[in-house]
């Protein structure tokens, strides 16, 4: 097998989906309880019971309708939620036997729709009002949905080529396929919604152009780029952002170099394990992940850290880069490490990490930095107020700029919003409930004068 062949073939979907048999099998095992705590355990609020009784009674889009009418984005969910924290870790089953698998049947309903093509919803009546989107990823795409099913006229702005934001470029293709990703944008397009890609706000327009141009504005402009390592050494080509890297095995520029080679990632959440997975399907024949403090203290899912371990990824805790080591042509030969140990409890609620004075080098051809995301400085100078670079809101999802909304992972940390796709899309949702209900006043108040 040709070498780009047999990556391909790394890179596809590695859960398999339930057959009819086994979906009817799993579905006639659910009691659809009356308090159903699923429902409650799920952020968008799926009538969970109501989607896996429609597949016992071979209504499956009916299925799919009662899935993506809560969740916009309910087909990437079904693959990428932590079901075994959220719906399936409620479920009533735990106690006696096994929990239903409802993100596998989620996906069968899902899948069924993608396969057939079906358009669940229809675009409200029109109003003459217009609602601009910074934005097409999960959160920027359930606010449209919602808004144009109320008769907005609703245009997304895209920096990127191709819609769908984290679900199209930032969730690995073994995870998650672009299709699945391009099947729910096109449920919003089609509903009426104008997306322009390659269109980047603060560059190509800028937000006060869209606040005269629209009743309102929302962001759900996610997070920005990895932030550097502050390390001598890490302006080495072979040390690479983790959201690139993973951007670039699903934008077919799939790397052929990595091939028998030995690599280091940095950081250990959800990003930092696709980092490191993504390289075992690249060909390395080594990934290690660095993490300053141990296991008990990580941000990655426990079913992501299985996952990884299974892939031959190996984890060194208490491990903090502090120089990234270069032979003379300017290449990666190692990474200088400070071992570290835990004092007492930050801020954060995790333990902080203290130097030991002890350092070691761990070799390597390359490294993956993926401790975070960025924030946009560009918001402050656009006078939307933020803390950290999170933007401030309040209850309704507005900012302190009048007219300005916000929803999604721009908005997440502080005590503010948690960093799930399924959370993102349900403050979507939340959003335009909000803007239709303070539209609505203003309609109000305009009539009766």
């Amino acid at each position: 097998m040709h070498l780009l062949d047999k990556l391909q073939v790394n890179f596809e979907e590695v859960e398999p989906p339930l057959s009819s048999q086994e979906a009817i099998d799993e579905a006639t095992r659910c009691l659809y309880c009356y308090d159903a705590p699923c429902i409650t355990a799920c952020p968008t609020g799926i009538d969970i019971p109501g989607f896996i009784k429609k597949i016992t009674t071979a209504n499956l889009i009916g299925s799919a309708r009662t899935i993506m009418e809560a969740n916009p984005v309910g087909a990437s969910c079904a693959r990428v939620c932590p079901t075994e924290e959220l719906c399936e870790g409620a479920c009533v089953l735990n106690h006696s036997s096994k929990a239903i698998s409802i993100g596998k049947l989620q996906r069968f309903a899902t899948d069924w729709a993608i396969h057939n093509k079906k358009i669940l919803f229809k675009a409200g009546k029109k109003t003459n009002q217009r609602v601009a989107i910074v934005g097409s990823g999960p959160a920027g795409l359930s606010a449209a949905r919602e808004l144009a099913r109320l008769g907005y006229h609703v245009t997304i702005f895209e920096k990127d080529s191709e819609a769908g934001g984290l679900d199209t470029y930032g969730i690995v293709s073994f995870r998650l396929p672009k299709k699945i990703s391009y099947w729910e944008v096109e449920q919003v397009k089609s509903l009426g919604v104008t997306i322009q890609t390659n269109t980047c706000v603060g560059e190509d327009i800028t937000l006060d152009e869209l606040k005269s141009s629209y009743d309102a504005v929302i962001l759900a402009i996610g997070m920005g780029s990895v932030p550097s390592l502050g390390i001598p050494g890490e302006q080495a080509q072979e040390v690479y952002d983790a959201i690139d890297f993973v951007k670039a095995t699903k934008t077919d520029e799939l790397a052929t170099h990595f091939s028998g080679r030995k690599g280091v990632v940095i950081g250990a959440g959800n990003t930092a394990i696709d980092g490191a997975t993504c390289a075992v399907r690249l060909g390395a024949s080594n990934v290690k992940i660095l993490y300053r403090r141990t296991e008990d203290e990580m941000t990655a899912y426990d079913f992501e850290y299985t996952f990884a371990k299974q892939d031959g990824v190996e984890f060194r805790w208490l491990h903090s880069p502090t120089r990234i080591l270069l032979d003379e042509n300017g290449s990666v030969t190692g990474v200088e490490c400070m071992q570290m140990t835990l004092g007492e409890v930050d801020q954060d609620g995790r333990r902080r990490p203290i130097p030991s004075g002890h350092t070691i080098v761990i070799a390597t051809d390359f490294v993956v930095r993926a401790i975070g995301q960025s924030r946009y400085s560009w918001l402050d100078q656009a006078n939307i107020h933020t803390k950290n670079g999170i933007i401030t809101i309040d209850e309704q999802f507005k900012t302190t700029t009048e007219g300005v909304y916000a929803c999604g992972d721009v908005i997440f940390g502080d005590g503010q919003g948690e960093a799930m796709v399924v959370s993102a899309a349900e403050q979507g949702k939340q959003t335009a409930y909000s803007i239709h209900q303070n539209l609505a006043d203003i309609r109000k108040e305009a009539h009766y004068g």
